[in-house]
């Protein structure tokens, strides 16, 4: 299947409305701090909270900008369109959909929480568009049209390593912090107000590192099977892996703790080790996931790690020549007219974390 090409348009058109808001909000950022400097020292968990403004936004938005932009090229010109605008649109209803109750009761001016909301809800419809664009616009792709395909064997299995390790890592950092702050963060730490002091427009820590956990998860499993959406959602985990690492190894260095590593308590040392970690394995993801995508077809049903089965195993009534019971004709017996098996084992193919450095701390 393909899109259609009013399809592809309206993705594309939508896919740049979320840039443009998401764009317009950073600039604003900006403009208000009088330089990107003391926004990124906001972000890195760096700045003085009692002099820098508070920013509307944080290092997420910048993921999703650069996420809508590939999505709006990738809606025209992309086999994979489709898994693209869908995976696009529901990282954004994921990500925008706490400041639904999270901006109304947050403290800022009047005019600013109305037009906050007002991109808030237009984000969400937009997304929600994108879905309903990538799953319903599709249409029998033509003879010869190039097909979505998901990443090659080794990249699936180096992606499924990496972000399947990142997700653990959230989770392990997740499960400490309930023994850190124990009551006194929670539920906001997941559903938003006091104590804590967010951006206007972005989630609660919490929200976000769960739906982070979830794609890294999907696009890992996706990525080792083969799956053409593994590629845009892995593309998208990868993002915020690398801006994860990136901002927290800034904090570490701001504070030149790398230089008392040795002296630095072991829960600090785990911490900046699952930042550098992130920041490495970051970019290899996005790497690794940018390749052309390439089919898994080996003869059979599809498998990652060939042979003719899903996990290279031969489906149920599928023998080889000269086992017992083969019959000529049969299912897995090879046609009187294919070519010789080439040959080989099988056919060839066809083709840490701590807190979100995004995140400020509590109020005070």
């Amino acid at each position: 299947m393909t899109l259609t090409r009013g399809a592809r348009i309206t993705g594309a058109v939508l896919s740049a409305v979320l840039a443009l808001l998401a764009f317009a909000w950073l600039v604003r950022d900006v403009r208000a701090a009088e330089g990107p400097g003391p926004v990124w020292e906001y972000w890195a968990g760096t700045a003085d909270l009692w002099k820098t403004p508070k920013p509307t936004t944080s290092a997420t938005s910048l993921v999703l900008l650069a996420a809508y932009a590939v999505a709006a090229v990738a809606a025209l010109r992309s086999a994979a369109a489709a898994q693209v605008l869908v995976v696009t649109g529901l990282v954004t209803l994921a990500l925008r959909l706490p400041g639904v109750w999270v901006i109304a009761d947050a403290p800022a001016p009047d005019d600013l929480r109305g037009l906050a909301l007002l991109t808030t809800y237009a984000a969400l419809a937009a997304g929600l568009a994108l879905v309903v664009v990538g799953a319903a616009g599709p249409r029998p792709l033509p003879e010869g049209a190039a097909r979505p395909a998901g990443p090659g064997r080794g990249a699936g299995v180096t992606a499924f390593l990496l972000l399947g390790f990142q997700a653990a890592v959230f989770v392990a950092w997740e499960i400490r912090q309930v023994f850190v702050h124990r009551s006194e963060l929670y539920p906001a730490w997941f559903t938003g107000g006091m104590p804590l002091n967010l951006p206007l427009l972005e989630a609660p820590p919490g929200w976000v590192n769960g739906v982070l956990v979830l794609a890294f998860a999907a696009a890992a499993v996706g990525a080792v099977s083969g799956a053409a959406h593994a590629r845009p959602l892995g593309l998208i985990a990868g993002g915020f892996v690398l801006s994860s690492g990136v901002l927290g190894v800034a904090r570490f260095v701001h504070h030149e703790m790398y230089e008392r590593f040795a002296d630095l308590g072991i829960e600090q040392q785990l911490n900046l080790l699952s930042f550098v970690s992130s920041l490495l394995m970051g970019p290899v993801v996005i790497a690794v996931l940018a390749r052309k995508g390439v089919e898994r077809s080996s003869g059979g049903l599809p498998g990652p790690w060939g042979g003719d089965g899903p996990w290279g195993v031969r489906p149920p009534g599928h023998q080889p020549p000269g086992a017992p019971g083969f019959v000529p004709g049969a299912p897995g017996a090879p046609s009187a007219h294919a070519p010789a098996p080439a040959p080989g084992f099988g056919p060839p193919p066809a083709g840490g974390f701590g807190p979100p450095p995004s995140s400020p701390p509590p109020g005070r």
